[in-house]
């Protein structure tokens, strides 16, 4: 017997948003029930090029669809904590982008609502649900490079000098750290599997109050360490690099939507490759639906634990 529909809302049509819209295109009974935008003509644009039925000009009217199984929220950081609670309150399951809120105090309130009512919740890091990240997982699992020593990765892009532009704008919770050093330490956290004992962080302010480059070094316990650096103030390799007393893992660029992996060994060098289905955000949808059709209120795969440790950081 086939599923009935799973019916998505969409709070904010921005690009991000786009990427979703592309990606239900391949995920088996998904659809998208309606979008929501402050600009009613911003919806009705992304209804019109996506073939979503219904489009409010109020999120409040969005939410409150009894239709609706599960809203992605797709605004700017800052205003993830206000959309998600009013979401989870009203007991609707939440998608929300990476990253989840702009402090761990919010990001605690978060998993707390969706505690109180039932409601699922996961922050969007769909970098944990790529295939190519399988691979990269049952290579360190089975000690192919042994212990890890070093990571090291980059995101880096030059960005436009706007000061009203979302990367730029300290209103908007802009700066690297939030929007491109997430990958980064997401994916440290996912290699080692621990929190860091200690680290040192080195940031560039630039003249709007947000940072332009931000470089850290965590320490574990284990003596690995991971050094990365985000920014928009240079175009970087954007590759992680894993290195282990016996080998070396490469994810390629952009190694945050990556295809591609390669495994060095004294003994042999394999690349692996992984296209994507659509947009490669049809992997957390698909984890997201079954997560909520089973009961869940967080997904194993990026559960709340983790989101607040990242935030904590």
């Amino acid at each position: 017997m086939s599923q009935s529909p799973f019916r998505w809302g969409i709070i904010g049509p921005g690009r991000i948003a786009h990427a979703f819209a592309r990606a239900i295109a391949v995920v088996d009974a998904a659809v998208i029930h309606a979008v929501a935008s402050r600009d009613l003509a911003r919806a009705q644009q992304f209804a019109q090029a996506f073939e979503v039925s219904t489009t409010y000009d109020s999120y409040a009217a969005l939410i409150a669809d009894p239709a609706i199984d599960a809203i992605y929220i797709a605004t700017p950081h800052r205003f993830h904590f206000e959309q998600a609670l009013s979401c989870l309150e009203a007991g609707k399951a939440v998608l929300c982008e990476k990253p989840l809120t702009v402090n761990a105090r919010e990001a605690r309130r978060l998993i707390e609502a969706a505690q109180a009512n039932r409601a699922f919740l996961l922050e969007a890091v769909w970098t944990r649900y790529l295939p190519i990240f399988q691979h990269v997982r049952h290579w360190l699992d089975a000690g192919s490079i042994g212990e890890i020593r070093l990571l090291t990765s980059t995101f880096g892009f030059t960005s436009p000098r706007d000061p009203q532009d979302r990367l730029l704008n300290h209103d908007l919770a802009g700066g690297a750290l939030l929007d491109l050093g997430i990958y980064n330490l997401t994916l440290s956290q996912w290699v080692m599997g621990a929190e860091p004992v200690d680290f040192a962080a080195h940031a560039i302010l630039g003249p709007t109050v947000v940072d332009e480059l931000t470089s850290v070094n965590l320490q574990y316990a284990s003596g690995a360490v991971s050094q990365w650096t985000c920014t928009i103030l240079a175009d970087t390799s954007n590759s992680l690099q894993i290195y282990g007393s016996a080998g070396r893992i490469q994810v390629h660029t952009p190694f945050w939507g990556a295809t591609q992996a390669t495994l060095v060994t004294a003994e042999q060098e394999i690349t692996v490759s992984e296209p994507f289905r659509a947009s490669g955000f049809e992997y957390q949808i698909e984890d997201a639906m079954r997560c909520i059709r089973a009961g869940l209120i967080e997904s194993p795969t990026m559960p709340h634990a983790q989101t607040l440790a990242t935030m904590t950081l």
